[in-house]
């Protein structure tokens, strides 16, 4: 973002619950490998359940190896949609 947020932070993240429409928003300041784990963990804490799949665009905060990694780990199961069609996005 920019400007930077009163606590400055420049960048932001969301998740949103295909099924219950529950939605988090992360804001960061500079990179997003920290959120990965904190965000699953806070989730399947808070939920009591644990993700299944991960709906995420083909941008290069998804396509890490350490965050496949941490999907593979966790049982994770990836769908990536294809290039340019938000459509493919669902509730996003």
């Amino acid at each position: 973002m920019n400007p930077a947020s009163n606590s400055n932070k420049r960048y932001f993240v969301t998740f949103i619950d295909d099924y219950s429409r529950k939605t988090w928003v992360y804001l960061w300041q500079k990179s997003h490998k920290l959120l990965n784990k904190l965000f699953k963990t806070k989730v399947e804490k808070e939920t009591r359940l644990s993700i299944q799949d991960l709906r995420t665009n083909r941008g290069g905060e998804y396509s890490s190896a350490e965050f496949d990694n941490l999907c593979e780990i966790g049982g994770i199961q990836r769908q990536l949609t294809a290039a340019y069609t938000p459509q493919q996005n669902g509730v996003v």
